[in-house]
């Protein structure tokens, strides 16, 4: 079983598809849930997710430490928290807000059942709900009895019960079933906490409960990231934990896209390509093995042609598609972030090898230039289909697209597209330095050149001389019409020079009759008549579309403008988030609102994303910076994200910079501006300073000063010191080497 690559502090988790306040046990496959009845309406519910069922998913940590929803239904409003207590104990509780009709009619039932049917147990003396598991027993209890104790054949039969007979319904009280039910009104328990265990022995469960209920109430998560930009690092965590959940069909963990819909529309699962990267990337800064979860869950599906496909699903396998390849970009920062080669071992074969049919089966015209395509192989909906090529862009409908025809010889549309050249180059240029890593010399040099040959014609053949941005170009020769923020990743892949950056960033980027505005930056151009369209990738705002600008404009040096982009990407994503807790799928660029028409997920995990730019702006991994940390002389507080040095907390108060990992204090500076390559484990400490317009101090705190080998600044000697005085105008790398 896979469950046995989960660490054990993760084995109790929100792992049902679906169900939010669902508990489930791997090892045992025993559930706990909590579902409702109001007999106002006289109506059931397994509290599924979704504003329009009356659920907001409230703050949380990808383990079961702290979670907690908010509920609404029948016109009662409850505050749901789960959270993991003594010896691995979890308790679950709720706190009545408001009433909506009479306590004694609004039920609250917590459900037990194990998935192979075992008979659960109820003890009428302890009040103790049990079942054996095998290896142990799950039981539940409270602080007082519960109203009833009843029996079913499955949740289906509680639900028939209650909508048909009733609360006052008492025949199916009883002590064994596969089902058990500890049923509470809100008239005698208003605020009411029960607690559950697995152990190897009924009574060390039950002893494991009773001390969680001793602990009291669960306090409350603290605040992750507090001052410039606060809640960003909260949101990423929440979206994220919330979407971990368990694929039976495959008996793997994975993050998925949505729990609104995914389980029902897909059969259970569903691996949107690069959706789950998108998810790793944001599980990294959290949590190394759920960001391994998502990469395997990638890898495990590439085909025998090579590709990664586009979807696969319980229902479905788009294996003539892929999507653009920017998981080589995302393995490379994991890498990055937690030091660890098995992101890149267990990487390098299938992503060398879905490189390689990125060259070999879409240049359908043979010119080196890449395009969109569908091959003749599976049976995928939509397989041969233009629709099915656009499906590869991810951009579905984008107006983009509008002029292209699919070239059913090449088996590619006939227009060249700047997004997908871009992330071949960038593909090509990580797995370049993940073959140099790797030892691959020969590959290494291969993939560099490759790819450096693919940005040089990114930048003659794709750059559109009269409206100076790179642009989607048909084979006829002539520029797509409509353009994207795909023209700016260019930027993120190191294509452009630095007149062509320039023209991206002040022409179009910053003009707000096309990509600029209040809320950036929309899909298509806003003086596009496709912008009014305002469905899908036609005018709306896409959150991977901003994250890669983002990048490009980091790269390129483009800081002001990347801190104001950030800066609007936070605001967009808390305009839904703060109050609605909205992670938007997208967004309108006219009122910054995700919910503003149908065609929109409300809880889409990539929708984080907007999120994750404004982390970035205060600490990030990429390639071409390596760790970086922003001091803007803002106070800010980031607490528990990963980095090389583990799991990290970073502070700016009165202009200091502070990083420490496991309570120890790593570095102190007063420097300002972006930090990059910054090294604070093993044997050097470093650091790439830009150049400083007042006198600063930069202290690697943890270090013993007898052994320090030296001390350089851009190579030159420097006392031995853990402190450093820095003078007006000092800039370039400061390395710190230590003895042996």
């Amino acid at each position: 079983m896979l469950y046995e690559k989960v660490r054990a502090d993760r084995w109790w988790n929100t792992w049902d598809a679906v169900y939010p306040a669902e508990m489930i046990h791997l090892p045992s496959g025993t559930h706990v849930a909590l579902t409702a009845y109001s007999d106002a309406n006289a109506t059931f519910t397994r509290l599924p997710p979704g504003h329009r069922h009356g659920v907001k998913l409230g703050p949380r940590t990808l383990s079961p430490d702290h979670i907690a929803l908010e509920v609404e239904h029948g016109g009662t409003r409850l505050i749901v928290t789960m959270a993991r207590r003594t010896d691995g104990a979890i308790t679950i509780g709720w706190k009545t807000l408001r009433h909506g009709e009479w306590g004694l009619r609004f039920w609250l039932n917590v459900c037990l059942w194990r998935e192979d049917g075992s008979e659960v147990s109820y003890d009428p003396e302890t009040t103790e709900m049990f079942v054996c598991t095998g290896d142990g027993d799950v039981l539940v209890k409270g602080p007082r009895f519960p109203l009833m104790a009843t029996f079913h054949d499955g949740l289906d039969a509680l639900k028939a019960e209650y909508e048909a007979k009733g609360y006052f319904y008492l025949a199916s009280r009883g002590t064994a079933g596969k089902l058990g039910v500890l049923r509470y009104n809100l008239e005698e328990m208003k605020d009411f906490q029960v607690a559950f265990a697995w152990a190897p022995t009924r009574g060390e469960a039950a002893a494991r409960a009773d001390a969680a209920l001793a602990e009291g109430a669960a306090p409350a998560l603290p605040p992750a990231h507090t001052g410039r930009l606060e809640g960003a690092l909260d949101a990423v965590r929440d979206c994220v934990a919330w979407t971990t959940v368990w694929d039976r069909a495959n008996d793997r963990p994975y993050t998925e896209l949505s729990r609104n819909w995914v389980a029902q529309k897909f059969g259970g699962w569903g691996v949107w390509l690069n959706d789950v990267v998108y998810h790793g990337l944001m599980a990294g800064l959290f949590d190394k093995d759920v960001a391994h979860d998502n990469q395997r869950a990638v890898f495990e599906g590439a085909t025998e042609w090579g590709n990664f496909p586009c979807l696969l699903t319980g229902n479905d396998s788009w294996v003539d598609r892929s999507q653009p390849p920017m998981i080589g970009f995302v393995t490379w920062m994991q890498h990055l972030r937690h030091n660890d080669r098995r992101f890149l071992e267990e990487g390098w074969p299938v992503l060398e090898a879905n490189h390689e049919w990125w060259w070999r089966e879409r240049d359908g015209n043979n010119n080196g230039v890449l395009e969109y395509g569908t091959s003749p192989v599976g049976d995928g909906l939509y397989r041969g289909t233009k629709l099915a090529a656009k499906d590869e862009s991810m951009m579905d409908n984008s107006p983009i697209h509008d002029e292209a025809v699919l070239n059913e010889a090449a088996h590619t549309m006939d227009i060249e597209d700047i997004a997908l050249n871009s992330f071949v180059a960038l593909d090509g240029e990580v797995l370049a330095l993940m073959a140099a890593e790797l030892g691959l010399t020969e590959k290494a040099a291969r993939m560099a050149a490759r790819a450096e040959g693919l940005k040089a014609r990114i930048r003659d053949h794709l750059w559109d001389p009269d409206r100076r941005i790179f642009a989607n170009r048909l084979w006829s020769g002539k520029f797509a019409e409509s353009l994207a923020p795909t023209s700016f990743f260019a930027l993120a892949c190191g294509a452009a020079t630095p007149e062509q950056a320039s023209d991206l960033v002040e022409r179009h980027l910053l003009n707000e009759e096309e990509f600029w505005g209040r809320w950036v930056a929309p899909a298509c151009t806003r003086n596009d008549p496709a912008f009014h369209d305002n469905v899908y990738w036609r005018g709306r705002i896409w959150p991977p579309l901003n994250f890669m600008t983002y990048q490009g404009l980091r790269r390129y040096g483009f800081d002001d403008t990347a801190a104001e982009f950030a800066r609007r990407c936070h605001e967009l994503f808390m305009l839904n988030w703060s109050e609605d807790r909205i992670c938007g799928e997208n967004f309108s660029a006219v009122t910054g609102r995700a919910d503003d028409q149908p065609d929109t997920d409300l809880f889409y995990t990539w929708g984080a994303l907007l999120a994750y730019v404004a982390v970035a702006e205060t600490t990030d991994v990429t390639p071409w910076q390596g760790w970086t940390l922003n001091n803007t002389g803002e106070d800010v507080a980031l607490d528990g994200f990963l980095s090389a040095a583990g799991n990290t907390s970073l502070r700016v108060q009165d202009g200091t910079l502070t990083v420490s990992a496991a309570g120890t204090t790593l570095l102190e500076t007063t420097a300002r501006g972006r930090l990059t390559h910054t090294v604070l484990t093993g044997p050097e400490r470093s650091v790439t300073l830009p150049r400083q317009d007042k006198p600063a101090h930069i202290s690697f705190s943890d270090l013993d000063p007898t052994r320090i080998a030296s001390v350089t600044l851009d190579g030159q000697a420097l006392d031995r010191t853990t402190t450093m005085d820095l003078p007006k105008d000092a800039s370039g790398r400061l390395v710190v080497s230590l003895k042996p």
